[in-house]
């Protein structure tokens, strides 16, 4: 199979540059032809070229001419589009019509119903947006960095809701999990069941060891910032003692830095490689993952179950079906410190040894790269199966998908 992938890469990296990259390493280890097309957001320095990109996020000429040019020299079956925010454009799906090549867009994260991509506001879940085809509030609030930008990406998706870009171009979306396909669903992009699939992501298999061999210490990876509820985990210490590693960084670095000066038991490691986290997960007794918002469906998470290590995790959707509680880890209530540090303690005296085998299970059973390669292989099959790029308006595809 011809594949075309296509990303548009952040001024920063992050986890879906990763999971773009893996899907492609694992595609042509199975022996297909792929290529990719990539953009490369800039930082915007002035008001000139924040202007400038106010048009082009919406139609970017330079970047359909790109593409025609790569389906033109490729041949492709089909374009999997991973992100096209900002320099790649939605033009990249009127060119992909043009040249009638089908197009699968996976949804890493809101950014369709959601001005911040995280239905995410004050640190509270908010989906005031996600039915409104114009969506005000989300520049009245400037959800994403100020109120200009903020207009930007609402007058973006909603220009192409009411043109079809989103419910006509795309032949099938993929998403991370069920939650954000019910999400999705019931939105006012008014896309039906059979155009949006569940794939989890995946990652290589880690090596892992039972709860037999494991240190007296707890661990948090991840960006340090208020969504992510690193502040939750640090005041949780106040109310139980136990032994905490954090890694990451972030703007809260400065609030972690100084919890760890006044608690010997907080060990602040800063930013670390692949290798080193992996150990610290297999040595920890458990990760913690206090975040407040919805989540995709982190890498982390896939990581720690592939080191047989539990989840003590917010009890907020999506994250409560990702762990589940008194089998592979812990919930505890969102944004709430003294119940993360009861948690904990519970943890500390009640935990079971198999709870490290069901989370080693949890990732054989959803998150190795082969299972993620049969459920892409199998929308891709059924996509191309049609012959035009347009879903059928009866029938579900995940019918045609093998089971979990």
């Amino acid at each position: 199979m011809k594949i075309l992938l296509l990303h548009n890469y952040y001024t920063q990296r992050g986890g879906e540059d990763v999971v773009f990259e893996a899907e492609k390493k694992l595609l042509t280890q199975k022996g297909h032809e792929v290529e990719t097309l990539t953009f490369q957001n800039q930082k915007l320095k002035n008001l000139s070229q924040k202007l400038k990109t106010s048009f082009t996020s919406i139609y970017n000429c330079h970047s359909a001419k790109l593409l025609a040019q790569k389906i033109d020299e490729f041949q492709p079956q089909l374009l999997h589009v991973h992100n096209f925010w900002k320099e790649a454009s939605p033009a990249v799906y009127y060119t992909a019509k043009h040249k009638n090549i089908p197009v699968v867009q996976t949804l890493h994260n809101f950014r369709l119903i959601c001005a911040n991509a995280l239905l995410l506001r004050q640190n509270q879940p908010c989906e005031l947006c996600v039915k409104k085809i114009l969506p005000l509030s989300a520049i009245r609030y400037g959800c994403y960095e100020n109120r200009f930008i903020s207009a930007q990406i609402t007058f973006l998706s909603s220009i192409h809701k009411v043109l079809g870009t989103w419910k006509n171009l795309v032949s099938h979306y993929i998403t991370l999990t069920e939650f954000a396909k019910r999400k999705f669903l019931n939105s006012s992009l008014n896309l039906q069941e059979n155009q949006i699939s569940v794939k989890p992501n995946f990652v290589e298999d880690r090596g892992w060891i039972g709860g037999e061999g494991r240190e007296n210490f707890f661990l948090y990876v991840g960006r340090l910032s208020a969504e992510k509820g690193i502040q939750t985990l640090l005041e949780a210490t106040k109310f139980h003692k136990f032994r905490l590693e954090i890694i990451g960084g972030g703007e809260l670095e400065y609030l972690v830095r100084e919890y760890s000066h006044f608690n010997s038991n907080i060990v602040y490691q800063g930013f670390c490689q692949q290798d080193f986290i992996l150990e610290k997960l297999k040595k920890s007794k458990a990760l913690i993952f206090p975040s407040v918002w919805y989540e995709g469906l982190p890498l982390t998470l896939l990581e720690s179950f592939s080191t047989g290590t539990p989840i003590i995790i917010s009890d907020l959707d999506n994250l409560n079906n990702l762990v589940i509680n008194c089998f592979n880890g812990l919930h505890f209530q969102t944004g709430n410190s003294q119940d993360l540090a009861q948690k904990i303690a519970y943890f500390e005296k009640n935990h079971d040894f198999l709870w490290y085998e069901n989370a080693r299970k949890t990732y054989e059973q959803n998150y190795t790269p082969e299972i993620s390669y049969q459920k892409l292989l199998a929308i891709y099959q059924r996509i191309l199966g049609y012959t035009s790029f347009h879903l059928p308006e009866q029938g579900n595809l995940s019918d045609f998908l093998l089971e979990e």
